[in-house]
């Protein structure tokens, strides 16, 4: 019997790239003999009905093609579940997809990996807010502080893409940047600091090659935490560039934890994770072990039977 397989596609995705990668790789999956159905979501929030109902109806995966965000929208229906998750690295940032070692903005090689049903269990991060709202997963980091703030700013910005993009929102966001009392708890064990921000990983990178969290593992049972405590903006300019390299965790400003949950609390801050808007702290981040399976290279993982 072919394989029944849900594609939910962001068509906006790298400046229309997703589109053009979502027909090349429905066109490829066709040809592996796979029974494929596209999905194309309003919005996000139409985009994570889609693929509720999708994980509902009994397909055998669902496949996101698009950058971080879309990835974040369909783990919310398979993450919990035995439904594996495919990508069709097609975003602006591919962080998760970079840690997976998929092929990125190449439909069909990602199509091959898809249909070829080898596949790898993975932690997820769950957050649960105060105001009441649905728990929410994330593949990649959550954040609060300064580079939530810049997050919030690049998605505002039309120009440039990519990593760039988050360059220049850092930069304007300094110049207006004091830096924030942290209130956060790992593992229970509770501080109280003035910091530029925290930063909850369960995969190394975000913001399109940021690797904020180097020491963090997807499927290691917990979390890397980084704080960068409180310094002035010349300082902080100078050790921004080195988060792309991920050496920023050595200087003597900058604590890295390890935790299994994580309690994050501060005035008037906003907590994104893999770059989408999760809400108002506080929050509380659990890292939930085995919480997705993921459509991986042959060498990744082992062979879905």
């Amino acid at each position: 019997m072919a394989k029944r397989i849900a594609v939910l596609v962001n068509p906006t995705s790298g400046k229309g790239r997703g589109a053009r990668e979502a027909t090349r790789a429905l066109i490829r999956l066709r040809e592996l003999g796979c029974d494929v159905t596209e999905l194309v979501g309003a919005d996000g929030a139409d985009a994570v009905l889609l693929a509720r109902r999708a994980a509902q109806d009994g397909y055998d995966a669902l496949v996101a093609v698009g950058g971080d965000g879309m990835v974040h929208l369909v783990l919310q229906a398979v993450a919990g579940t035995v439904i594996p998750l495919g990508i069709i690295a097609a975003g602006s940032g591919n962080d998760f997809a970079t840690t997976l070692g998929l092929p990125l903005h190449d439909a069909r090689a990602a199509a091959d990996i898809i249909a070829g049903g080898v596949t790898r269990v993975a932690d997820a991060g769950l957050v649960t807010g105060s105001n009441g709202s649905a728990p929410v997963w994330f593949a990649c980091v959550l954040s609060s502080g300064f580079d939530s703030l810049v997050n919030e700013r690049g998605n505002r910005m039309r120009w440039p893409r990519g990593p760039m993009r988050y360059n220049i929102a850092t930069v304007a966001e300094l110049r207006v940047f004091t830096p924030v009392p942290f209130t956060f708890a790992v593992d229970g064990v509770q501080t109280q600091q003035s910091a530029m921000f925290v930063a909850v990983g369960n995969a190394p990178s975000y913001g399109g090659g940021m690797r904020i969290c180097p020491a963090a593992e997807i499927d290691d049972g917990h979390f890397a935490v980084t704080v960068v405590g409180a310094v002035g903006k010349v300082r902080f300019l100078r050790l921004f560039p080195s988060v792309f390299k991920g050496t920023h965790v050595e200087q003597p400003e900058v604590s890295v934890h390890v935790a299994r949950k994580v309690d994050i609390d501060a005035p008037g801050m906003l907590a994104f994770a893999d770059g989408e808007l999760v809400g108002p702290l506080p929050v509380s981040v659990e890292c939930v072990p085995g919480a997705v399976t993921l459509l991986v290279p042959g060498e990744a993982g082992a062979r879905l039977t």
